[in-house]
């Protein structure tokens, strides 16, 4: 069940079968169904959710029952509301499966002990957490000051095989714009011959 949280962990660092083995003990995975609530905005989130197979989502809902997401989540990606996660606060996002999905639940015990057990795991959750200010950074830019066809070659930049896998108007939330808005866009580019991956 571990198989692909473990080729990706290897990818990235030098880990051996037996060091993984010790701490694969504090992790747990689970199929998913499609629609499952992972995390609910407010609660305390206690775990990460590495995405193995399908696609999870991040988003929040605003006084006006509107829903904004935040951060899709396909294969190999992580998702969880960090500063609920690391400071125990009450979460500010849902996170909900969009795909039936195989996710390793990752709790703080895991984290402490391949640090102690890893040379180099300290290293990798720290690349971790830049890449993830890094997208949150670029987000917030593209969301102040570009225009909804600059969001759009983005969001396919970033998640280059969402765009059939994906309800258009989640990418519409996921841009900050309308369902209405995302199709005139399609439409330019497709009379400009573009074609998403």
């Amino acid at each position: 069940m571990f198989a692909q949280f473990k080729k990706y962990i290897q990818d990235k660092i030098k880990i051996t079968d037996e060091q993984f083995d010790l701490i694969s003990v504090e992790l747990v995975s689970k199929k998913i169904k499609k629609d499952t609530l992972l995390l609910r905005q407010g609660d305390v989130c206690s775990q990460v959710f590495f995405v193995s197979k399908g696609l999870l989502r991040a988003y929040t809902i605003d006084s006006f029952d509107k829903e904004h997401i935040i951060q899709f989540g396909p294969e190999d990606s992580w998702v969880s509301d960090r500063n609920s996660f690391y400071f125990n606060l009450p979460a500010m996002f849902y996170v909900d499966a969009i795909e039936d999905c195989e996710v390793v639940y990752i709790n703080k015990e895991f984290y402490e002990k391949a640090e102690k057990i890893i040379p180099g795991f300290n290293s990798f959750t720290v690349m971790i957490l830049h890449n993830s200010i890094r997208f949150m950074q670029r987000r917030i830019s593209l969301l102040l000051g570009a225009t909804a066809e600059q969001r759009y070659l983005d969001f396919i930049e970033l998640y280059p095989n969402l765009t059939l896998r994906v309800p258009q108007w989640m990418i519409a939330s996921y841009l900050g714009i309308t369902p209405e808005s995302l199709s005139r866009v399609r439409k330019e580019l497709a009379t400009k011959n573009f074609k998403p991956h």
